[in-house]
């Protein structure tokens, strides 16, 4: 090997070398740039919704008090009707010739009377045939007035001034009070009553949030709330809790409630549905963006900033919620920072770079 050669090789084993001693470097990490935002106190009003069943102030279904076949029908399905104005009239041709035949056994029976009546008096018979006859003629009397009574009931009046409902039978079609159907009903829909149910927690829960707003809990009843109607939108005039049933059901394990609502549009109507949206007034809440939460283990987890500028996983209690924001019972005090960006990427003791809102 000459001297040449030799140059060659030894400069290359030092190449080598010097490239051996040098180790990889990592690239180091970025710090994220992340929005924060300090905490302080504020007022909310959370609304939590229900389901209801919509109807009248007076709901009243019209059946027959006695048996005929229909003879006349006064009214159109839906038509307003005044208290007192005539609905429905029965056939009473065998009412009255029952009650034609019903006057002259009356008459007969007071003839009998008045004849007997001077024959006591004069001591030719007794006392007991006068009070026999007069039994009868208070029978008589009796068994007439019902028939009268009778030939009143088949004419059926509206009880109310309200709105007619279905009408199920037809002129010619025989009823009784022992039809499945009411001949019709009446409903007054000036005023609406929409009845919905909590269960036990729910209602403890609202119960002890009108206590703390210096409200009792029996004055609840005169929480004003608004009724969403079957269209998604909200019921021009509010309403108010009118009758709060404290006794829990025992099959379903709720209480029912009923809210009243004005109605002289008549925009509601018997029998519709909807949602009750009751308000919750919260004064001085924490509250924090759902998108500053993270889930872990079951728990609501927020990411707080330290002074070193590193961030500390916390877990929180909710005591409310709107559709974007948590209202926070425990885990936080006011003037703590928060990241409000980017948690689900987040460590627990990561540094970041800060950007306050």
């Amino acid at each position: 090997m000459n001297t040449i050669q030799r140059n060659l090789i030894a400069g290359a084993m030092s190449l080598l070398g010097a490239c051996s001693d040098k180790q990889p470097q990592r690239p180091a990490q970025a710090v994220p740039t992340l929005k924060v935002e300090a905490l302080q106190p504020a007022d909310r009003t959370v609304y939590q919704t229900f389901a209801a069943t919509l109807e009248g102030r007076q709901y009243v279904e019209i059946r027959p008090k006695v048996s005929g076949f229909i003879d006349k029908i006064y009214i159109e399905e839906g038509q307003p009707v005044k208290k007192g104005q005539p609905l429905f009239r029965l056939e009473t041709a065998s009412l009255t010739q029952d009650a034609e035949a019903a006057r002259a056994a009356m008459n007969v029976a007071q003839v009998e009377v008045d004849k007997l009546v001077p024959l006591v008096e004069k001591e030719i018979i007794s006392q007991v045939q006068l009070e026999t006859a007069r039994a009868r003629l208070q029978q008589a009397k009796s068994n007439y007035e019902s028939l009268v009574a009778d030939i009143g009931y088949a004419n059926l009046t509206s009880p109310l001034d309200g709105y007619a409902g279905n009408i199920p039978y037809k002129e010619g079609a025989l009823v009784s009070n022992t039809i499945a159907l009411p001949m019709t009903v009446v409903s007054d829909i000036n005023e609406i009553r929409a009845y919905f149910s909590m269960n036990e927690k729910q209602m403890l829960q609202w119960k002890l949030q009108n206590a703390q707003s210096d409200t009792a809990a029996s004055g609840a009843k005169d929480t004003e709330v608004e009724l969403i109607m079957v269209n998604g939108a909200p019921y021009p005039h509010p309403g108010r809790i009118a009758v709060i049933n404290n006794i829990v059901d025992r099959t379903t394990g709720n209480i029912s409630l009923r809210a009243d609502f004005p109605n002289t549009e008549h925009l509601l109507s018997s029998g519709s549905s909807g949602r009750i949206s009751i308000p919750t007034s919260y004064q001085n809440v924490l509250v924090v963006p759902m998108t500053a939460t993270v889930d872990l283990q079951g728990h609501k987890m927020v990411y707080v900033l330290e002074a070193d500028q590193t961030v500390n996983a916390r877990p929180i209690q909710i005591a409310a919620q709107t559709t974007t924001e948590y209202l926070v019972a425990t885990g936080l005090e006011p003037g703590v920072t928060i990241v409000t960006e980017g948690v689900s990427k987040l460590k627990d003791g990561q540094a970041i770079e800060p950007v306050r809102n």
